[in-house]
Order: C-alpha cells, then structure tokens, then sequence
C-alpha cells in the first residue's frame, strides 16, 4: 500500500478533528461542577475509554457511542441488523479497554419516525452483540424527532464493573520493552464512514458489486459488524503482565497514547491490512497518514504486556477466543506512536 501524497481526508468530507478538539475543550472547561463525595468518587483518566466512579467498595466504568455515519450506509442498503450489533461493539470494547466486565447497555435511537422493520432488524443485530459481550440490555430512548434528524441514528450506553480484586487498567503500569499484540478487526468496524461514503459517492461505486478481488458485494463487506474483544479483555484483566488495552477506534493508532504519554508506542511489525483498506486508498489517492490516522487499518484491539510473559499471554488469547493475536510492535522511551515501516510520526490523540 504506498503513500499517494495528497488526497482524500476525514477533514475534507467534512469531520475536522482539531476542530472537534477544540469545542470538546471548550465543553469540558465549562463544566466545573464536582459532585459531594457521598454521590461517588470519579477515578482521574483523563482521555481514556471509559468514565470511572468510585461507589462504596465498587469502581464501575460507564461509556457512550454511536455508529456514526455508519448508519446511512446501512439506510441506503435496507440493512440494519449489522449496525445494531455495532451500537453494542463500539460500547463494550471501551469497557474492555479499562478491563472492565460488561454488566448492560441501553440503547438510544434518533429517528424521523418509527420503523417497525428497521427496528426489528436493530434488535436482532443488538441481541447478537449482547449475547457475544454477556451483556444486559436495560432499557433505551426511542425518540422520534423529524425536526432533528432525517435518518435514524443509533447510540448507546454500557456500564461495565470490576471483579472483586481487579483494578482498572489504565496503563500506568506501561513501560519501555512491553510488547504490543494486536488483536485483528473484522473489518472497517464503525469509523471513518463519512469519508468511505464521500469516496464511494464521488466515484460512483457500485455497492451490490464485490470490490476487485472480493467474493462479497461491496455494501455486505463495509457493513461487517464490529468484532467484540469483552472476553478477551476479561481473560487477561488480573493478569500482573497485562499493562493496558487499546481500542482501535475513531484516531486509529493514535488510540495508544491515551495509554501512557511518557513513552513511544512502535509500531514495527504491523500485518499487512486487509484488501479493503487497500481498495479504499487506492480510490481516493488517500495518504498512509490519513489511512493510519482514520481507520484500524487491521487491527482493532491492542494488548501491551510483558515481554517475558509472552508466550504465556499468547496462549491465554487463543484460549479466550483470540488465536488470531499478533505481536505488532513494542514500547520505548520517548512519546507519541511511529509507524517506521511507513514513516510516520503521531504526537498525540488529537
């Protein structure tokens, strides 16, 4: 896959991340309330996966998402079982991401009006992702809103909990010579849409034709639901080796310093990315800055462990429904995360 220099962004089709930073920083700055110690105690991760509080003797981590833009592709389809197991995929591996252990989820749907149908086929895909995380659905919000919204949106909320004796795993405990294992994606997962349908509007692609090389029409292969790493992340959670998790979401590898921004993530033995990422570079002349910065290019969960415990992760992996697991690259002393075999550089998240 080479670099084509430039072409096709996220800012161009319209998302325009430091932009984001910037009124997100502005939110946070306005909100100065601390609630009194007898309404909980909120544990400092600052940037991490999941929000967490300290009630009585239990911590518990909660996380919000949505499918994003996902859903028009899933629209213009009439397919949405696939996005319904996503709105659980998105939410649940950002609890794993803590090491923390799915307890429920409600969901929140946005909508011109109700389609019995649509939601049918929601629920069906939503049921499939809460039997894959052992997780409760609680309740939601249906809220019909043609003012708002001329499409259906689809959220949710997961609130996850921390086994008696288990500690959040934040990545303070990530040092210089961890390994990296990385955990393969199912595909593109639920990021990165609105620029893989720009590209796919502007070029005309036919979404009921497979891409060259492929077996599956198009539209089937970019609506693969999200894989679910909840058991994996469980399995290794009160392990001493495991030092942190990442969730390769939205920022793609950019995701790991919000492990540890006192040392270098490197990056130098990433797998070569499926075909589809290929296909969509090659589509919009889109640089490997943009591609590696976008989406998960491959890979959608990280484990940082111990060297000398790395045959022994690997094992517990396979037995946890990750036989798949690779070593992708280890840590340093220094900042930010490289990519060496591409050449690039990435200081921060944002």
């Amino acid at each position: 896959m080479d670099d084509h220099g430039a072409g096709a962004t996220y800012a161009g089709s319209g998302v325009d991340r430091p932009a984001v930073a910037t009124a997100l920083s502005a939110l946070l700055a306005s909100v100065r309330y601390r609630a009194p110690p007898r309404h909980g105690r909120a544990i400092a991760a600052p940037g991490h996966y999941a929000g967490l509080i300290r009630i009585g003797r239990e911590t518990v981590a909660i996380t919000t998402d949505t499918v994003g833009t996902k859903v028009r592709l899933a629209e213009t389809l009439g397919r949405w079982e696939e996005v319904g197991e996503d709105v659980v995929g998105v939410n649940v591996n950002d609890l794993a991401a803590v090491g923390a252990r799915t307890a429920g989820l409600v969901d929140t749907i946005l909508c011109p009006r109700p389609d019995p149908e649509a939601f049918r086929a929601v629920g069906r895909g939503i049921d499939r992702g809460l039997r894959a995380a052992r997780c409760a659905l609680l309740g939601g919000e249906t809220a019909v809103v043609p003012s708002i919204v001329t499409g259906i949106d689809l959220g949710a909320t997961a609130i996850g909990f921390f086994p008696r004796g288990r500690t959040p795993v934040t990545g303070a405990r990530i040092r210089p010579g961890d390994v990296l294992l990385g955990i393969p994606a199912s595909g593109i997962h639920a990021n990165g849409f609105t620029l893989v349908r720009q590209l796919i509007e502007e070029h005309s692609v036919d979404l009921a034709r497979p891409r060259p090389g492929a077996l599956r029409p198009l539209g089937e292969e970019l609506l693969t639901p999200t894989r679910i790493y909840t058991e994996v992340a469980d399995a290794l959670a009160d392990r001493a080796e495991t030092h942190g998790f990442a969730h390769l979401s939205g920022g793609g590898v950019r995701n790991l310093t919000r492990l540890h921004a006192g040392v270098a993530f490197v990056l130098d033995r990433w797998p070569a990315p499926p075909p589809i990422f290929g296909f969509l570079q090659e589509l919009g002349a889109i640089s490997d800055e943009e591609m590696f910065q976008t989406f998960n290019m491959g890979i959608g969960f990280v484990l940082v462990t111990a060297t000398h415990q790395l045959a022994e992760t690997r094992r517990r992996l396979a037995r946890a429904g990750a036989p798949d697991a690779v070593p992708i690259g280890r840590v340093e002393r220094g900042h930010g995360v490289t990519v060496p075999d591409r050449g690039l550089a990435y200081r921060g998240y944002s």
